[in-house]
């Protein structure tokens, strides 16, 4: 897929002031660190594109960008900040919940992972509640660039190990690095295959 335009059109905390219409929405979220913006704003040729949410205060709401005239790009917040009180911990929980249980436009749920790090608990149990909902979604590993290749593949095998335990069939994966512009055609072909299903409906 070749992403022509790339536009930010609103930001929010209720899943019910998104965009209207019934474009393909495609959301990445993950723990925070894990390199979202960068990713982002790689795979739509854009330097700072993610940067418009990372505005004060705009880290926690739902962010959507247009991509090609056909389909949302959408930006959730992060979970697991160890720096954020209760409060604010349960209302990122659930603009993130009621987003992803609630919006019908929802085509795919993009789960970033650090590659450097070994399986997390939070990661672990937010896979299994997506998969108790029934929500569609993709595993991407981020940061391949950050570490040896040998190390990188051991870590992915660890992990896809790991989901076996629970998962009899595993979600799509992709390894990336927006340094390197790794995995961004398979990522950006996966979603173009979405999209071309969807219209054959």
């Amino acid at each position: 897929m070749d992403v022509k335009s790339a536009e930010f059109i609103i930001s929010n905390t209720d899943f019910r002031k998104c965009p209207e219409g019934n474009l393909p929405e495609y959301a990445f979220i993950g723990r925070s660190n894990v390199g979202k913006s960068s990713l982002i704003n790689m795979l739509c040729n854009r330097k700072d594109l993610a940067m418009t949410s990372s505005k004060p205060g705009k880290t926690l709401l739902i962010n959507h960008f247009l991509i090609n005239n056909s389909w949302h790009l959408v930006d959730l917040p992060g979970y697991g900040y160890a720096t954020a009180g209760k409060k604010m911990r349960e209302q990122l929980k659930n603009i993130i919940e009621s987003y992803i249980l609630y919006r019908e436009q929802l085509t795919c749920v993009f789960l970033l992972i650090d590659s450097r790090h070994e399986p997390q608990k939070i990661d672990l149990d937010f896979m299994e509640w997506m998969g108790e909902n029934g929500v569609p979604f993709s595993i991407v590993f981020t940061k391949l660039d950050k570490m040896s290749a040998v190390r990188s593949r051991e870590n992915l095998k660890l992990y896809q190990e790991k989901l076996h335990e629970t998962w009899e069939e595993l979600p799509p994966i992709f390894a990336t690095s927006s340094e390197k512009r790794t995995g961004r055609d398979e990522v950006l072909g996966y979603i173009a295959d979405i999209n071309l299903t969807l219209r054959n409906k």
